[in-house]
């Protein structure tokens, strides 16, 4: 039987969970390990990377991506779960059009590092439950504040009024892990002097993986071509990271995990140990305790 290997960057339809996708995609390529690599809503359709095989070893590195998301907002009423899902909480008509300009100054003023308080309905855990759990018994509860990052925030269709009779708008933003988006939408309506909600959301990018990487789960089931060639190789996964190339002398000592002398060409870590042949073998970060020295944090064996 076949071994595959790789990484699948996965289209999520919406209407399944990211759990969901797993499971599929285990059916589909006929092996248990199989794991995702960040959590997407539901409802909330586009980019999930999926690790296969021993891709699985850095799936963990990757759910720390940046990612690209194209966010629409409804203004008018706001829900209990920041989305179009959710129960109305406020209600006010929006009295008059909006200029994009106003719109273009107020996600201006969001760029840059922000604060975010976690919507109730959200897998954030407090004292050991998740929040959602508390919400579905009618309790809120104070969360933490969280600090996120917004490295890029458009508005789409830039000069474009913003009609009382559908006052609705999309953005695009380019975000650190740990932001809610629909978090985010709230906070442009609240500006706007508005309650809103997130009416529909598209990850668009998760790290290197975009839309244009992505396949559907009717290509994986058509049997067009091969499972395999659907696939990424890990090294994809983790090209963010610094690389160093060995010869061929270190390399047992490399698939042993042993600890190495730091090589002088690096200065940040964790980073990737690559083999002549371009194949990670394994992650490396600087000694805790002692100077001058590597110790591996994750050994990639090649099956």
């Amino acid at each position: 039987m076949t071994v595959r290997q790789g990484i699948l960057a996965l289209k999520k339809p919406a209407g399944m969970t990211s759990h969901d996708c797993v499971a599929k995609i285990r059916r589909i390529f006929s092996t248990k390990k199989v794991g995702h690599t960040g959590t997407l809503d539901p409802e909330v359709t586009g980019v999930l990377p999926i690790c296969i095989g021993r891709a699985t070893k850095v799936a963990e590195y990757m759910s720390d991506y940046g990612k690209e998301y194209i966010g629409e907002v409804r203004l008018g009423f706001s829900t209990e779960t920041e989305d179009a899902h959710g129960e109305k909480v406020l209600e006010k008509s929006v009295e008059a059009d909006i200029s994009p300009d106003v719109v273009k100054d107020i996600l201006k003023s969001l760029t840059g590092n922000i604060e975010q308080i976690p919507p109730m309905f959200s897998a954030v855990k407090v004292n050991g439950k998740k929040l959602y759990e508390y919400a579905r018994q009618g309790i809120t509860i104070d969360r933490p504040k969280r600090n996120v990052t917004i490295y890029e925030l458009e508005l789409l269709k830039e000069n474009e009024t913003i009609r009382k009779d559908n006052p609705v708008f999309s953005f695009r933003v380019k975000c650190s892990k740990g932001t809610y988006v629909r978090t985010l939408a709230v906070e442009i309506g609240e500006r706007l002097g508005y309650p809103a909600h997130m009416s529909s959301l598209v990850r668009t990018a998760s790290g290197p993986f975009s839309m244009d990487d992505c396949v559907t789960f009717e290509q994986l089931e058509s049997g067009e071509k091969p499972l395999e060639d659907y696939l990424f190789p890990l090294e994809k996964g983790i090209s963010n990271f610094p690389k160093w190339t060995v010869e061929d002398e270190l390399l047992f000592k490399i698939k042993n995990g042993s600890v190495l002398e730091a090589p002088k060409e690096l200065e940040q870590s964790p980073f990737g140990v690559y083999n002549e042949e371009g194949k990670c073998l394994a992650i490396y970060e600087f000694h805790p305790s002692k100077p001058g020295l590597i110790k591996p944090v994750k050994v990639l064996a090649i099956d």
